[in-house]
């Protein structure tokens, strides 16, 4: 695909050293495989990543959270190295990352569960199904149908994927990540790039009409358990400010965040400021070993 540059790349700024540090687990429900990663010691905390995206989401966050907590950081079914789920639909999905889930970590052991974009859909999911998720973080979370505020359109890529032209690959995910995921030009880089067009590449699963639903707001009224809400300030996927006052009302358990100078990729774009926020809450939520 004359895309060997960017991986190269993303191998140079450290990529390489956090696979090696991970465990890779590839339980399997229904005959297909879910790729997880486990890093860390101490209580489980599962994250969960967008959609067009994989484990590497969170490549960031990783290993500070993993001074506190084992991480389990699944491709969910349909993207990165993990199979495609049975049907081509969420209920799929969910049981799959479910199931596997409980595998690795038994389906009665506490847990937290962190969510980003669609994944933090998927995470309300898995709260509102799964017993014993003692804290649910969701950071610039789908489903909410509320308003969005795109700040340009996306840019399609799949004829320079096809013509083999990397430069042009580059420079049109270099755009998109502009338009949707970060807010900061200057916080586009290379690595940025490479992961993105890496996840854009294997993503098999289509989140989009998902995301873009209104399901949150029930999935969480299932839900009673400590809940974060997070966004970007610069988020374009919702207008922050509104949509953390509708989905906490008559929640006493929630507490929403709004992080400055970051956009919907907000644990990348400013991970030192999140990594903090989690930590300092799921401290206050973490289960017992």
């Amino acid at each position: 695909m004359g895309c060997e540059h960017l991986e190269l790349q993303i191998k140079s700024d450290g990529l390489n050293t956090l696979e090696t540090r991970v465990k890779t687990h590839r339980p399997v429900h229904l005959g297909r495989e879910v790729c997880w990663r486990q890093t860390g010691d101490g209580p489980p905390l599962v994250l969960l990543h967008g959609g067009h995206g994989s484990w590497l989401h969170w490549v960031r966050n990783v290993e500070a959270l993993a001074t506190r907590f084992t991480v389990w950081a699944p491709d969910m079914p349909g993207y990165g190295d993990s199979d495609t789920p049975p049907l081509p639909d969420g209920a799929s999905l969910v049981e799959m990352t479910l199931a596997t889930l409980n595998q690795l970590v038994g389906d009665k052991t506490p847990i937290c569960i962190v969510g980003f974009s669609f994944g933090a859909l998927v995470a309300a999911h898995l709260a509102a199904q799964r017993q014993a998720v003692v804290g649910l973080a969701l950071l610039g979370a789908a489903g909410h149908g509320g308003q969005r505020r795109p700040t340009g359109k996306l840019r399609a890529w799949r004829g320079a994927v096809d013509s083999g032209d990397a430069r042009a690959l580059a420079e049109l995910m270099r755009h998109n990540l502009g338009v949707h995921m970060l807010h900061d030009p200057a916080h586009i880089d290379d690595v940025a790039v490479g992961l993105h067009t890496r996840a854009c590449l294997q993503t098999r699963f289509h989140s989009k009409t998902i995301s873009r639903s209104n399901g949150l707001m029930d999935l969480l009224d299932q839900c009673n358990t400590p809940l974060l809400l997070v966004w970007g300030e610069h988020d374009v996927t919702a207008q922050p400010e509104v949509v953390a006052r509708s989905l906490s009302e008559n929640r006493p358990n929630c507490v929403t965040h709004v992080i400055p100078d970051a956009g919907h990729w907000a644990q990348y774009e400013q991970a030192e400021v999140v990594n903090r926020l989690l930590i300092d809450w799921l401290d206050t939520v973490r289960p017992a070993r």
